[in-house]
């Protein structure tokens, strides 16, 4: 069973939204592989692996394929493309922002 996702992160699959999405692929019974869309089946790594996932450079915007097969592989498709739809606000942007109204005596 597979599915094209649009990843929505703006940091891509990196950090947070690798992680979230390494841990999520480990909560079913699954066996989960991803990749960029259009990938042979062997240029797809294990979608529980952070070192794997992140070695994609899956960037916001870009087209990843996910493959499952198991007991929960449906399940496991719906809460993996929940996590690569989902926006992750941009801490960065936000304690910049809050360091700036500091600054000014504004609030952020």
């Amino acid at each position: 069973m597979d599915r094209t996702v649009e990843i929505v992160p703006k940091a891509g699959l990196h950090a947070r939204p690798a992680s979230k999405l390494v841990r999520t692929a480990n909560a079913y019974d699954a066996t989960v592989r991803i990749g960029h869309a259009g990938a042979d089946d062997e240029e797809l790594v294990a979608a529980n692996s952070m070192l794997a996932v992140t070695g994609l450079n899956a960037q916001q915007g870009d087209e990843v394929v996910l493959v499952a097969e198991g007991d929960d592989a449906e399940a496991a498709l719906d809460a993996l493309e929940a996590v690569l739809t989902t926006p992750v606000e941009d801490e960065e942007s936000a304690a910049d922002e809050a360091a700036d109204a500091e600054d000014t005596g504004d609030d952020p």
